[in-house]
């Protein structure tokens, strides 16, 4: 009945938003400062009552403001949920439902493009990929800081990110640099996300407390920097997290799958001006949504129209109750990603229903764990919130990042693609499909793969997954990953099969499009990788387009590569597509001294991306060799090198250049980092190299199998 109620209570809500609108004297002038810990579980903070860590910054920080017991995040993931708390409004009214395939919607208005039009000067500063430029999520900051260190395309999204130290040291140097303190500064930091790998002084507890107290470190920084500026006492400080972490519960180790309490539940802590409310706590339950119309109201700044999240302040100051509203939650991570269920939730003080092809309805003050479902014991209830509930998400369809054309299903039918699943597939009922929680030894096999991956032993991790595809072959990141394995075994051949199942699983997926027409381009198979490639144009257009551009090179096709590079340019602006083909069309005449300074271009071009474009500094460094400038030839490759330390031709360049400064032991340290990689391209490259130095015997040992 209470969430029911919640639905009755807008009007009331408004009109005490109204009366409580801040006189000038408790306007939020001074600095407003978002903190967000990503992945960190409220119930791992000793302000929540943990006793296994220590963050003295955190409680310190708790001394001094308002502590919600009971705050909820709107998604497991960290895009869709930021996007929530800096727009007040749900993931199925702002639209971004998934870290990948989504970006903030242009029209979508955001809490620092209302803090900047009252005059506030906004400063972001993030330590994670899913939040770069290129999501919308930066729009309205007058400076945005989202520059995170070099990454290679094959490295997993949770793994590229930015040192919570340097996040806040750049965000520092921002704030020094402004004259007046009416600012809104954002600061993200990632540390207790996995892969959890404290600093020394923080390794001797449990890996993921120990990030936490690295973290409590990392704000620590920022806080004793307001403090020495003389900033803390008028400023309005807002910690919280974007979600929290599985660690096991339920079955799950990390996040973005369940929608139980460890990942949904997350600490707040709001300091007001001059510690007004401080050492309180509340218990109410609140939600992300809830802090942008928080802040606007505590600035004295009009907000969008039907906002469903309330402002906090009555609580924050004592001064009144709130009105009673739904704590909403959703995961389509496993529909999207895995083809099961998407996940819904709802709760209020009492209860908490998981909408599922089978239910699950919680009391959560008798039990807080949320280890015992009651919803066949307490029918009506169920019921009650699951219409409650379907009113709120009727209409809003399970999105699909983009639509599959009917001239793209021709061409995957004419390819053999036959059984694909369409765009329909998104909206057949979440009821029919599997319930993920009877698939969590299916999660925990796919998991173990990819920790296999991570100890580079390939050949075991794709056994697992092709096992998890014997019992169910929908699931298109299974498919993705296989193939990434095969890759890794230098089995080119199965990686385009595999990507070709993922793309019977999902016509629409990226990776199994883009991938399908990379292995076919490296088998010489030209014209199925252009038509794989074309197909890939609508869902991920730089990617494709870079593609055309290659394979037009290997036809002899300048104009098109031109074409399709000034594509692939088009569409992000960051490719230096442009200048690689110009290059590269150069270096396959041996003109390699103009080719240089297209190459050093693109170089500079890339330096703007996070994940950088193989190659680049490959044929810089090969064009450089073989005009005998040996130094800047060897930076080159070692600039390759370091992000893709795979690439098999950029260690061949390096073994001939110390060979042709002779610097022998180099030469064959460098021939044997390529037997390490191991694909038949590097083991033929070997053999190569040794049969151009004269080392006959060793090169058909290489040819025989041996080392």
């Amino acid at each position: 009945m209470s969430v029911l109620a919640a639905f009755g209570a807008v009007a009331l809500g408004a009109a005490v938003a109204w009366f409580l609108r801040p006189s000038p004297s408790q306007t939020a002038d001074g600095p407003i400062v978002f903190i967000s810990i990503d992945t960190l579980r409220a119930d791992r903070l000793p302000a929540y009552g943990y006793a296994g860590t220590s963050t003295p910054h955190i409680d310190r920080l708790v001394q001094d403001g308002v502590l919600f017991e009971r705050a909820y995040s709107q998604s497991p993931q960290t895009l869709p949920s930021h996007t929530s708390i800096f727009s007040g409004r749900l993931p199925f009214e702002h639209g971004v439902r998934d870290n990948i395939g989504f970006t903030v919607r242009e029209d979508q208005r955001l809490l620092q493009q209302a803090l900047g039009e009252r005059g506030f000067e906004t400063g972001g500063f993030v330590s994670a990929y899913v939040l770069r430029t290129q999501t919308g999520f930066s729009r309205g900051f007058d400076h945005y800081d989202d520059e995170l260190p070099a990454a290679s395309p094959d490295l997993p999204l949770g793994q590229v990110q930015r040192r919570g130290e340097d996040t806040v040291a750049a965000a520092i140097r921002w704030l020094d640099g402004r004259p007046a303190s009416k600012v809104f500064l954002f600061v993200h930091i990632y540390e207790p996300h996995r892969p959890y790998t404290p600093p020394p002084q923080f390794a001797g507890r449990i890996p993921y407390d120990g990030e936490v107290e690295y973290s409590d470190f990392i704000v620590g920084r920022l806080l004793d920097h307001l403090r020495a500026k003389d900033l803390y006492d008028a400023a309005t400080i807002v910690l919280f997290a974007d979600h929290g972490e599985g660690l096991g519960d339920h079955g799950e180790d990390e996040h973005g799958m369940f929608l139980y309490r460890e990942t949904i539940q997350i600490p707040l802590v709001v300091k007001l001006p001059h510690a007004r409310g401080g050492r309180r706590r509340v218990h109410d339950p609140v939600q992300q949504i809830d802090l942008m119309p928080t802040i606007l109201d505590l600035a004295g700044v009009d907000g969008p129209d039907n906002l469903r999240g309330r402002s906090l302040r009555p609580a924050l100051e004592g001064t009144g109750t709130l009105p009673e509203a739904g704590m909403y939650a959703e995961s389509l991570s496993p529909r999207y990603h895995f083809g099961w269920s998407e996940l819904y939730a709802l709760g209020d003080a009492r209860y908490r229903l998981i909408r599922a092809p089978r239910d699950e309805l919680f009391d959560i003050v008798q039990d807080p764990a949320e280890t015992t479902s009651l919803a066949s014991e307490r029918p009506q209830i169920r019921d009650a919130m699951r219409r409650a509930l379907e009113s709120m998400i009727a209409g809003a369809e399970v999105d699909a990042p983009s639509a599959v054309p009917d001239e793209d299903r021709q061409k995957l039918a004419a390819l053999g693609y036959v059984g694909t699943q369409t765009g329909d597939a998104l909206r057949v009922p979440g009821d029919e499909l599997p319930d993920p929680k009877d698939r969590i030894d299916v999660l925990k096999q796919y998991k173990r793969a990819t920790e296999l991956a991570g100890e580079r032993r390939f050949a075991e991790a794709a056994d697992a997954l092709r096992d998890l595809l014997r019992t169910d072959p929908q699931m298109t990141d299974v498919w993705v990953q296989l193939a990434g394995m095969y890759e890794r075994l230098g089995r080119i051949e199965d990686a385009v099969e595999a990507y070709k199942g993922g793309i019977m699983s999902n016509p629409q997926n990226p990776s199994s499009l883009t991938g399908a027409a990379a292995g076919l381009l490296q088998l010489r198979r030209l014209d199925e990788a252009r038509t794989h490639a074309e197909l890939a144009a609508g869902v991920a257009p730089a990617a494709a387009h870079e593609l055309l551009t290659r394979i037009a090179i290997d036809q002899d096709d300048p104009d098109a590569a031109r074409r399709h590079a000034r594509l692939a340019h088009e569409a992000d602006p960051t490719v230096p597509s442009r200048e690689m083909t110009e290059g590269v069309l150069l270096h396959k005449q041996r003109q390699y001294a103009a080719a240089i300074s297209h190459f050093e271009r693109a170089r500079d071009i890339m330096a703007a991306r996070t994940v950088k474009v193989p190659d680049v500094n490959y044929y810089l460094g090969d064009s450089l060799a073989r005009l005998e400038r040996y130094r800047e030839a060897e930076s080159a490759f070692a600039a390759e090198l370091a992000v893709f330390p795979n690439n098999a031709r950029a260690h061949a360049g390096r073994a001939m250049l110390y060979r042709a400064t002779a610097r022998d032991a180099e030469s064959e340290a460098a021939i044997a980092e390529l037997l390490r990689i191991g694909t038949p391209e590097a083991r033929d490259l070997a053999a190569q190299l040794w049969t151009m130095f004269g080392e006959l015997q060793k090169a058909a040992a290489i040819r025989n199998g041996g080392r």
